[in-house]
Formats: structure tokens, C-alpha cells, sequence
């Protein structure tokens, strides 16, 4: 009787409308690119400008740097609640309906902080209202990735939902490249005075472009299979939430550190080795002697080999399956971390090391991708589908405090007071904490998505 029920679902399955692959991939990537597009763009400006405009303490530039990429966490903080209302709005309405949404939001909050007065005008309350946009542009964040995964993994054909899952994993490298490329151009024809004037608000600004184009692309996509069919079979719960804690808190656990080793090194080699690369040691850096302009063009460089090895890991997670990939970045992740910060240690490269940097920067977003990649798969496999985005979201999110909010502040403190070494401790404890974590995971390659 069960076999019969499975092999009429299954034909069903098959039979229901669904997106082209086109508009699948441009459904679940558009909203991670402007995800990595807004955060990354966030993330050089408190890095680089921020310090100055709305933090300038010209007696410490170090504590001024601090205070910028303090309020970089904001949007961590707040990504859980995001993916605690778009989870359970997304689990009783739909995917369709909630990533318009989620991707309004985003879009609102980070249009409006490139128009922002700056702390010259409006003194304290420009602090205050920046702090109050990145909140939102979490909230909206929050709902985002989740939501792309199922957008592309429940339209995927069975034996390819990790490969179908990179799409919105490509994302990452899509945005990021748009928002170093963003910030590159503008500094080649601006000096710093323009750059701390108006240059800066650029890129935000720009982000409006990529949300239009985004939304007239999730208006225009059908609702997934998987989820009309948990419609029609009335398996869709009222309150989601509740339903993920009481019987999947241990896989939202799983998920969280999972994907918490992926932030902190993203954000290590993204947002700090920036600072680090580019900014004396009197202001929170290595005193490495490249020029922000130098180092842009390394991590746009670097971040190809992020893209690559996205699409090479998922294509080995279809086919060796996702504990397998993701043991070996994590084992791998924990002898980078021992071994990246010599690297990175003038003393020991001198400065202006070209070579040196390119090698930590490539081998980590090799590693990256590797751990990234299968992510998109492996979290929505975790979880049945009347609860998937709500709990693969809270998961994702989670993981954006434990592995990213503070990573560029805790980083900078670190290696400031104990040297770069330190900063390789702690990429390789969340290394670590990911293993134990993939380890207690049963493998979900073979899963039935359908229920």
C-alpha cells in the first residue's frame, strides 16, 4: 500500500508545472548575489570608510574601526527573527510569495543606507538610523537564502538537488563580485576625499537595480511542486515554528554549525584580511603595505576560484553525497588555519607579497566552496517539507551569529593584541566544531524530498 502511495506521488510529482531551469537558477541566484552584494558592500565600507564618516576617533583609529564593524553584526543579530517570520509565513503561504517579500525588505534597507546623512550632519542619530537600517536589511536577509535553496532544490530532479542547490550558492561569488568590481572601478577614478564624500554611497544605491530585476523575476515563477503537493495533501501546519522546535531542534543545531565554519572564513578572508592587508598596524592591520585598490583586485581574482569549487563540491555531493564533502573541507579547513597565518605574517613575507596573498586567498575560497557548496542540499534534506524553510532557515541564520557577526570585530581584536596567528585558532575551532557537527549528521542523499 505504501509503495502504491510513494509511486502515485511520484507521478504526480512529475506531471505538476514547474519553472524552466532558467528561471529556476535566476530565482534562487538573484537573491543571494544581492545578499552577498549588500553585506560584502556593507562590509567594505565599515571596513574602509565607515571609520571616518560615522566613527572617526583620530586618536585611536583602531577603536574607530572596532565600533565600524560592530555595526556589521547588526544584520546577524537580526536574521533569525527574519528567518523566524519569512520561515513561517513561507511554510503556510508559499516560497513564491515570501521571497518577493523578504526581498523588498532587503532592498529598502540598503537602498536607504546609501542615502544616509553622515555623522558630520546629523551626528549621533545618523549612528543610530544606520544601525536601525542594517536591522532591517537583516530582517530581510533572514528569509532570503532558505527560501532560494527550496526554490532550486524542490524544482530539482532527484539525483540532482545538490547541483540544482548551487545555484543560489553561486550567488555568493556573483554578489561579491559585483560589489568589489562596484567598488574597484570607483576607486580608480576617485581619489579618498571623493571616495569618503560620495563614492562610498555608490554601491547601495546600485542595489536598487539588482532588486528590480529580481523581483520581476520571482513575480513572474510558479509556486514549487513540492509544496503545492504538501498543499493539496493538506500537510501544511499552522504553526511551523512550534513544529520545528518540538521535532527537529536537533537538526537546527546540526544546521548552525554546518554553515558557521563557511561565514567565519568568508568573512576572514573577505572583511578582515582586507584591513589586515591594507591598514598599518597602528589602525588594525598587518602593516602588509597593499593599497585598498591592490587587494579589491586579489579577492576579485580569488573569488573565481570560490565559484569553480561550488560547482565542482556539489557535483561530488550528488555523487559521493554531502557527509563526505563536507568531512573533507573540514579537515582540510583545520590544517588551512594552522598553516595560513605565516601567510599573512610580514615578518616572515615581507610586504607587498603578491604571491603570498594570492595563495591564502585562493586555497581559502578552494576551501570555501568546497564547504559552501553542498550547503544548499544538505539543509533542506535535514528537514521534512511542511517545516523546510523555517527550519533550514533558522539554522542558516543561527549560523550567521555563531560564525560571521562578530568575526571582523573579534579578528581585528585578536590578531591587534596576539598576533595573526590567533585569527588561525579561531578559524580552526569552528573547523572543528563543523566536523562534529557533519559527523552527527545521517547522510541525505537518498532522502525522499517529498515528504
Amino acid at each position: 500500500m505504501t509503495a502504491a502511495v510513494e509511486a502515485t506521488t511520484d507521478s504526480k510529482l512529475k506531471t505538476m508545472a514547474r519553472d524552466s531551469v532558467k528561471t529556476v537558477i535566476a530565482a534562487s541566484m538573484v537573491g543571494t548575489a544581492i545578499e552577498f552584494y549588500d553585506f560584502y558592500a556593507y562590509g567594505t565600507a565599515a571596513a574602509n570608510y565607515f571609520p571616518h564618516i560615522f566613527f572617526s576617533d583620530k586618536a585611536n583609529p583602531t577603536v574607530a574601526l572596532l565600533m565600524s564593524l560592530l555595526t556589521f553584526a547588526i544584520a546577524f543579530i537580526a536574521r533569525p527573527l527574519g528567518s523566524l517570520v519569512f520561515g513561517h509565513f513561507g511554510d503556510r503561504m508559499g516560497r513564491k510569495t515570501t521571497l518577493v517579500v523578504s526581498l523588498m525588505t532587503m532592498g529598502v534597507g540598503t537602498f536607504l543606507i546609501g542615502c544616509l546623512p553622515t555623522y558630520s550632519t546629523w551626528g549621533i542619530a545618523a549612528v543610530a538610523i544606520l544601525c536601525l537600517l542594517r536591522f532591517i536589511q537583516g530582517i530581510g536577509l533572514g528569509g532570503e537564502w532558505s527560501g532560494a535553496a527550496l526554490v532550486a532544490t524542490e524544482n530539482a530532479p532527484e539525483n540532482k538537488r545538490a547541483l540544482y542547490g548551487s545555484f543560489p550558492e553561486l550567488g555568493a561569488p556573483i554578489g561579491f563580485f559585483l560589489s568589489n568590481g562596484t567598488y574597484f572601478v570607483l576607486e580608480s577614478f576617485n581619489d579618498s576625499a571623493a571616495m569618503l564624500a560620495w563614492g562610498w554611497r555608490v554601491p547601495f544605491l546600485l542595489s536598487a537595480i539588482l532588486v528590480i530585476i529580481g523581483l520581476v523575476v520571482r513575480v513572474h515563477m510558479e509556486e514549487t511542486p513540492i509544496f503545492r503537493m504538501a498543499q493539496e495533501q493538506k500537510k501544511v501546519v499552522k504553526s511551523p515554528l512550534t513544529e520545528v522546535f518540538r521535532k527537529s531542534w536537533r537538526q537546527v543545531l546540526q544546521a548552525t554549525f554546518l554553515v558557521a565554519v563557511t561565514y567565519t572564513l568568508f568573512y576572514t578572508l573577505a572583511t578582515w584580511s582586507l584591513a589586515w592587508g591594507t591598514k598599518a598596524q597602528g589602525e588594525g592591520g598587518g602593516g602588509l603595505g597593499f593599497s585598498n585598490q591592490e587587494y579589491l583586485l586579489m579577492l576579485m581574482i580569488a573569488i573565481c576560484v570560490f565559484a569553480a569549487f561550488i560547482v565542482i563540491s556539489c557535483v561530488n555531493a550528488d555523487k559521493f553525497g554531502r557527509k563526505r564533502v563536507i568531512v573533507t573541507s573540514s579537515v582540510l579547513l583545520v590544517v588551512f588555519a594552522a598553516l595560513f597565518p605565516f601567510l599573512l605574517n610580514g615578518q616572515i613575507v615581507g610586504q607587498r607579497n603578491f604571491f603570498a596573498n594570492m595563495v591564502f586567498l585562493c586555497v581559502g575560497f578552494a576551501l570555501m566552496g568546497t564547504a559552501f557548496g553542498p550547503i544548499g542540499a544538505f539543509l533542506p534534506e535535514l528537514f521534512d517539507a511542511n517545516v523546510r524553510y523555517s527550519g533550514s532557515g533558522i539554522g542558516y541564520n543561527l549560523a550567521a551569529i555563531v560564525g560571521a557577526a562578530f568575526v571582523p570585530t573579534i579578528a581585528t581584536w585578536l590578531s591587534s593584541h596576539f598576533g595573526v596567528h590567533s585569527v588561525g585558532l579561531y578559524l580552526g575551532v569552528m573547523a572543528v566544531c563543523c566536523l562534529v557537527a557533519v559527523l552527527s549528521c545521517h547522510e541525505t542523499k537518498n532522502v525522499d524530498f517529498t515528504k
